[in-house]
């Protein structure tokens, strides 16, 4: 049975699966839908899988998509480690501004649900890591939601812990993404659950680790 976990970040959900071990290896569930969709009460169909490769060190994210159409993602880690996280920045949700991190490795099998609204990024701790998304909707071009992973309001402490070696690699589209006040004003964030009051403002400290 896969142990279901929530934090500060409303709807985001970390999956812990059973592993059954023997002489052979392990053996676990990566998901089933239909307890997920009990757990959430929103029917979870994946309509699209990708999977991404990256160096340690590669920082990907943060990215969201509009909504509609809006797209909930499963992620695991399938080979090597990350630093997944996740940023709430959803106008009128009380935890607007609020991250959460949660290690994602292989070995586990941990996995992170992230519902519609939520942006997305993680740093890969080793090389050849291997991260895969199931996605709630196909991918549309033009609707994707791209965020400056190292916005000052944000403060994510992305390399908490981490050795001191480790350098950062960004795309040249994530370095060019505006920031969260930046978006804000641009009209890229979604709102929370129908929600049209003003987002709270960005507190002063933020986030947790899993």
């Amino acid at each position: 049975m896969t142990r279901v976990t929530r934090g500060r970040v409303p709807d985001v959900l970390v999956l812990e699966p059973h592993h059954l071990t023997d002489e052979r290896g392990v053996f676990y569930e990566g998901v089933r839908t239909d307890a997920l969709t009990a757990v959430t009460g929103r029917p979870f169909v994946p309509r699209q899988v990708n999977y991404s490769v990256s160096r340690r060190g590669t920082l990907r994210g943060l990215h969201g998509v509009t909504v509609p159409p809006g797209q909930a993602k499963l992620v695991t880690c399938v080979r090597g480690s990350v630093r997944d996280v996740v940023v709430d920045l959803r106008l009128g949700s009380p935890e607007f501004g609020t991250y959460e991190t949660t290690a994602l490795d292989a070995e586990s099998g941990r996995a992170v649900y992230v519902p519609e609204g939520v942006v997305h990024g993680f740093l890969a701790l080793t090389d050849d890591a291997c991260v895969s998304y199931l996605l709630s909707t196909p991918h549309v071009p033009g609707t994707q939601i791209d965020i400056d992973p190292l916005d000052p309001d944000l403060a994510i402490a992305w390399t908490a812990g981490a050795p001191a070696d480790l350098e950062l690699l960004l795309s040249a589209k994530d370095r060019a993404a505006p920031g969260v006040r930046e978006a804000e004003a641009a009209g890229l964030l979604p709102y929370w659950r129908g929600s049209r009051h003003p987002a709270a403002p960005l507190p002063q400290r933020s986030g947790a680790s899993g």
